[in-house]
C-alpha cells in the first residue's frame, strides 16, 4: 500500500513539472531567429585614451549637424516603429530618459552647457501640448467654433542631431583626435499658420553618459547582419555624414550668422580643412 502511494505521488510531481514547465514555454514567445543574440546586451563601449592637459597643444570646438534625410544617415532614423530588436537614434534617447539612464538637459539657454537638467515629466510637458483652435462648422451656418487638439510627439519628428565635439592635437600619442561631448535632437518649427520658422532645438544629452545606452543599442546594418554594429560604433568610427554649422569664436556666432548660401557652404569647408591642415603641418620639416 505504501508502494501504491508513493508511485501515486511521483507520477503526480512529474505531471506538475512537466505542467510548469510547458506553461513556461508557452509564456515565453518563440525565438525570431537562428540563434539568441546576446553579444551586443553585455557590450561596453570602448574607453576613451587618457589625455593629460598638459599633453593637448591644440583644441577646436565644432558644432555639426548631422541631416537623417542624408541616405547614409538613414540608420539613425529608421525603423519608425521598433521591431527585431532595432530602434532609431530617437526612440532610444527616449526609452533612456524614461527608464532615467540618460539626462536630458535644457537647449533653450544662451550657450549649449549642460546645466539645467530636465525630468522625463517635464520634458514630455515641453514636447507634448494643447491648442486652443477656432474652427468653422462644415453646414449651414457655418458658424465658427473652438476646439482643443492635443499635440503629441513622436520620434520620428526628429530629422536631425545637432552633435558637440572637440578637436585636439595629443602630443604623447602624436595624433589629432576628436571626442563627442553631446547630442541635440532638432525638429522642424512651425507658426499657427503651418508656415516653417526655422529648427527648434529640444534638449542635449551628455554623449559619455550616453555611450553606455548607445553601445548595447544595435543599428540595421545593410551589408551583413551579423556584423551587429551599435550605435556607440557609428559614433565612435564616424560613420555618418555632417556639415559644421559653427565653432567657437569671439562672438558665438553660427555660420549662417556672417554668411548665408554658397558662402556658408565654403565657410563650413574652410573650418573643417584647417583642422586637417593643421596636422599636416606639424610633419613639414
Amino acid at each position: 500500500m505504501k508502494r501504491i502511494v508513493l508511485i501515486i505521488g511521483i507520477v503526480f510531481l512529474v505531471v506538475g513539472t512537466f505542467q510548469a514547465s510547458f506553461s513556461q514555454i508557452l509564456d515565453s514567445p518563440p525565438r525570431d531567429g537562428a540563434f539568441d543574440k546576446v553579444h551586443y546586451l553585455e557590450k561596453k563601449p570602448i574607453p576613451y585614451a587618457y589625455v593629460r592637459e598638459s599633453d593637448v597643444i591644440f583644441k577646436k570646438r565644432i558644432w555639426r549637424v548631422i541631416d537623417l534625410n542624408e541616405k547614409m544617415n538613414q540608420p539613425f532614423y529608421y525603423p519608425e516603429t521598433p521591431h527585431n530588436q532595432w530602434r532609431s537614434l530617437m526612440q532610444v534617447i527616449m526609452d533612456a530618459m524614461k527608464e532615467g539612464s540618460i539626462t536630458a538637459y535644457d537647449a533653450n539657454l544662451p550657450t549649449d552647457e549642460f546645466t539645467v537638467p530636465l525630468t522625463f515629466q517635464e520634458l514630455m510637458g515641453t514636447l507634448e501640448r494643447t491648442d486652443t483652435v477656432t474652427l468653422q462648422r462644415p453646414y449651414p451656418p457655418y458658424e465658427p467654433y473652438d476646439t482643443v487638439i492635443s499635440v503629441s510627439f513622436s520620434p520620428t519628428d526628429v530629422k536631425k542631431f545637432r552633435i558637440k565635439e572637440d578637436w585636439f592635437f595629443d602630443k604623447q600619442r602624436s595624433m589629432m583626435d576628436v571626442r563627442i561631448i553631446g547630442i541635440c535632437p532638432v525638429v522642424d518649427d512651425y507658426d499657427e499658420d503651418g508656415e516653417f520658422r526655422g529648427y527648434k532645438p529640444l534638449f542635449w544629452i551628455y554623449f559619455p553618459e550616453a555611450r553606455p545606452v548607445f553601445a548595447k543599442a544595435e543599428i540595421f546594418s545593410g551589408h551583413n547582419s551579423a556584423q551587429r554594429l551599435t550605435y556607440d560604433d557609428i559614433f565612435w568610427k564616424r560613420i555618418f555624414g555632417s556639415y559644421i554649422y559653427k565653432e567657437e569664436n569671439i562672438f558665438d556666432r553660427k555660420i549662417v550668422d556672417y554668411a548665408i548660401g554658397i558662402d556658408a557652404l565654403l565657410e563650413a569647408e574652410r573650418i573643417k580643412n584647417e583642422l586637417f591642415e593643421f596636422e599636416f603641418e606639424l610633419w613639414e620639416y
